[in-house]
């Protein structure tokens, strides 16, 4: 793709080797030539390091040896930002740890999962390798079989956790944020930016609207902000992958407690 040059609204662009003038609708337009000088009338520009002479229709030099005509600004084009981004996981079984979204949890001990990367993915027998949809594992020749052929077994790495502190810890890919509260809460993103809201969060290399409802990147907006969902009603018996909100609602484990506008729980992930 070519590159461009930014206007300073963050939303319109310029050719590379042009500048960003404003015209006279207040709109950004383009001059067709590096570091210009825009000129007063906000629709003609001059080369760099001369000033426009509006009257006679003329770019001046400071030293009086170059007198060429004023260039026309030409419109800027809006700029293409990147797509709002979806932030999902795959939380496994008892919610004590979770993997990157296209990923399957397979169990690797009655306890721990590990991640196979491959969406929708065939867990083997063995605990410690995975196929693709629609094979099979053949354990004995550590191949996956199709009716199409065969492929080498993926070996499972394990579904690792964040620390956050010495009794509190988030799934691997998290970081950990303060809640409103003082507690430890999960950001479902790596190395992220832990809004001032201590509601939100925001991938790196982002900072937080300040406004809400958006991250920011070089004060643009992009990505949208990761909310809280609702807590889950608690079942008869409590197991020891949740976190208890009180005597009917409950969270995954890993996640916190957080009271909604309707005063109802929901998880903070």
């Amino acid at each position: 793709a070519p590159r461009a040059v930014p206007c300073p609204d963050g939303t319109s662009e310029c050719p590379d080797d042009a500048t960003c003038c404003v015209t006279a609708g207040g709109a950004w337009g383009c001059c067709p030539m590096p570091q210009a000088s825009c000129c007063a009338d906000k629709v003609h520009c001059c080369p760099h390091a001369t000033t426009c002479d509006l009257a006679r229709g003329r770019c001046l030099s400071p030293g009086g040896d170059r007198d060429v005509p004023l260039s026309r600004a030409f419109p800027a084009w809006k700029r293409q930002l990147p797509p709002p981004v979806e932030l999902r996981q795959v939380l496994c079984p008892g919610g004590r740890s979770a993997c990157p979204d296209g990923a399957t949890c397979c169990q690797l001990s009655p306890t721990e999962y590990g991640c196979c990367p491959l969406q929708n993915a065939v867990c083997c027998s063995d605990r410690q390798h995975c196929c693709p949809q629609g094979t099979t594992c053949d354990l004995a020749r550590s191949t996956c079989t199709s009716l199409g052929g065969s492929t080498a077994l993926a070996a499972l790495p394990t579904a690792g956790e964040i620390r956050c502190d010495e009794e509190t810890s988030c799934p691997d890919g998290n970081t950990c944020c303060r809640l409103s509260s003082g507690a430890w809460g999960c950001c479902p993103l790596e190395q992220a930016v832990c809004c001032p809201d201590h509601v939100h969060c925001c991938p790196q290399g982002y900072t937080c609207d300040p406004e809400g409802g958006s991250c920011l990147q070089g004060g643009v907006p992009s990505l949208p902000w990761v909310r809280k969902t609702p807590a889950l009603p608690r079942g008869g018996q409590v197991t020891s992958g949740n976190v208890k909100c009180d005597e009917e609602t409950s969270c995954p484990d890993g996640s916190t407690c957080c009271r909604t506008s309707l005063g109802t729980w929901g998880c903070c992930p």
